[in-house]
């Protein structure tokens, strides 16, 4: 699967921002807890995506716009 996802996977992702970013993709938004993240982590595995990074963010940055 290519690794770029667009908006229409954000309900899949329970609401997550999702942007196409190049060839690359980015899933922003905020989780509740550890177990969410690692839900996360199992449907980009799911879904055969290569992880590049893991950024955890203050609260306050959060609802910025990713990088």
């Amino acid at each position: 699967m290519a690794g770029v996802l667009d908006g229409r996977w954000a309900a899949w992702f329970g609401g997550l921002q999702i942007s196409g970013q190049g060839d690359e993709t980015i899933i922003c938004g905020l989780l509740a807890d550890q177990p969410a993240l690692h839900g996360l982590l199992t449907k980009v595995r799911d879904l055969g995506l290569c992880l590049i990074s893991v950024r955890r963010l203050d609260t306050g940055q959060a609802g910025d716009k990713a990088p």
